[in-house]
This record gives C-alpha cells, structure tokens and sequence, in this order.
C-alpha cells in the first residue's frame, strides 16, 4: 500500500507538473521552477559574456540590429502573452540582446529572455529579416520552455530528486544538462533539442517574427540557405535528433498561411 500512495504522489506532481505550449497548444512536462531555469540561466549567460567578445551596441550596427530585432520580437510576444493569459510565464523576464563575435554559426535564448547571436551567423542571415527568422526561432525555445522540458526528462531519467531543484546550480550533472538543452558552445542546428522541439520553435518562431512585422516568408529561403552549407554532410533525419532542412522548409511552407495573418508591415 506504501508503495502504492508513492506512485499516486508521484503521480500527481507529474500531472501539476504539466503544462501546455502557447500557440500550438501540446502538453508538456516541466518539472523545474521557471525561477531555478532563470537562476541557473544567468549564472551560466554571465560566465559566459565574461569569458567571450560582447560587440558594442554603439559602435557596431550588426550589435544595434541585432539589439532591434530583439526588441520588436520581445515586445510582439509579451503582447500575445498577456492577450492571452499567459503574463505571468513572462513575467519575470529581464530581456538583453547581444552580438559575440565567434566564426560559430550560432544563437540561443535562455529563459528569462537572454538572447545571443555569434557573428558567424550573420553572412548566413544576409538580412534582418532572417535575423529575425533566427531569433525569433530561439526565443520560441525559451517562450515554449522547451529547456526546462528537456532538462526535466534528464534529470528523471539520471534519478536526480527535483526536489533539491534550488541546488542543481551547483550540480555539475544538471548544469550539463542545462548547457545541452540551450546549446550554449554548440552550433546552430546541432543542440539537445528534439525533433519535435525544434519543429515547434519553428512554428512559434515564424508567428513570432510575423507579429513583430518581419515577412515570415523570408524564413524559407533562409533555411535553404543552411541545407545548402552542408553540401550534403548532414544525416538523414532517421539518423539525427533534428529534422532535416528539407522537413523544416516543408513545414514552413504549410505553415506560412497561419503566419501570413499575423503579419503586418512596418
């Protein structure tokens, strides 16, 4: 019977720990406070501005850019959040945006809303509108909690007690996890992120560039342009984590109708 009440309990805070995506609605299991991801989050993304090259915002246009479409993106998605009773996912968001000079072909935003973009991505880009496919992308990750979900599914599947969550910043095991989860050090495409992950930043993503005014249909030619860097190394997507560049653009393409009535202009 013990063991019974055990499982129940368990049972239980599995099911409060459950939450759904914004925008597309699926379930998914969270069991980290969003105030330990943040925690853990700045601690890691000040370590890491510490010890890499920060561009200035005010000498350098790619940073100011990069600082733009942040901002528009950032503002687009409170605005749908709090439309939509979400406020208080957000709420203690303190959003930053910076440009790291690295030959990486990399970005990420961890939660709370701090964003970085490696100089290697942008001849990729080309534009701001890409820029704003990219960013818009990492930020669905964060806004989608997609971190946390990935770091819940490790920490069970290692036996580690969430319980104990307040110190698993300074468990050498769950700040692993953490750093897989947002790709910190890893290149664009090539994060812990699953398939269906990366699929649903995808969607959020191109809504959220829609909604900041950017031409959602800009992130199509923008992935061809990744599929086209691989010169055909990559796996197939049987064989990877990440769905390919031709299922994204697929998906993109089905999705560009959704995407296109949020668009508007600037």
């Amino acid at each position: 019977m013990k063991k019974i009440a055990l499982i129940f309990t368990a049972g239980i805070g599995l099911l409060a720990a459950c939450t759904r995506v914004p925008i597309t609605g699926r379930s998914q299991l969270n069991l980290l406070p969003e105030s330990t991801m943040q925690s853990m989050a700045l601690q890691e993304y000040q370590s890491f501005l510490s010890s890499n090259k920060v561009v200035s915002q005010s000498t350098n246009r790619d940073a100011e850019m990069v600082k733009r479409v942040g901002q528009r993106i950032a503002a687009a998605v409170t605005a749908y959040m709090n439309q939509n009773g979400m406020s208080n996912q957000i709420a203690d968001y303190k959003w930053e945006f910076n440009l790291v000079d690295s030959k990486e072909v990399n970005a990420w935003c961890m939660p709370g809303g701090k964003v970085v973009v490696y100089t290697g991505l942008l001849p990729v880009t080309q534009n701001e509108t890409a820029l704003a496919c990219v960013m818009g992308h990492e930020i669905a990750h964060a806004i989608a909690r997609h971190g946390n979900e990935r770091m819940s599914q490790g920490l069970v599947a290692q036996g580690i007690q969430v319980a104990g969550s307040v110190a698993l910043g300074k468990n050498p095991t769950a700040v692993n996890l953490f750093n897989q989860a947002f790709g910190v050090g890893g290149n664009l495409g090539i994060m812990a992120f699953s398939r269906q992950n990366e699929l649903e930043a995808d969607h959020l993503g191109v809504i959220f560039m829609a909604m900041a005014g950017y031409n959602p249909q800009e992130s199509i030619p923008f992935w061809q342009r990744m599929a086209s860097m691989s010169n055909g190394q990559k796996p197939p997507e049987f064989m990877s984590t990440h769905p390919s560049d031709a299922r994204r653009v697929q998906q993109l393409q089905q999705l560009m109708p959704e995407a296109m009535k949020y668009y508007k202009p600037r």
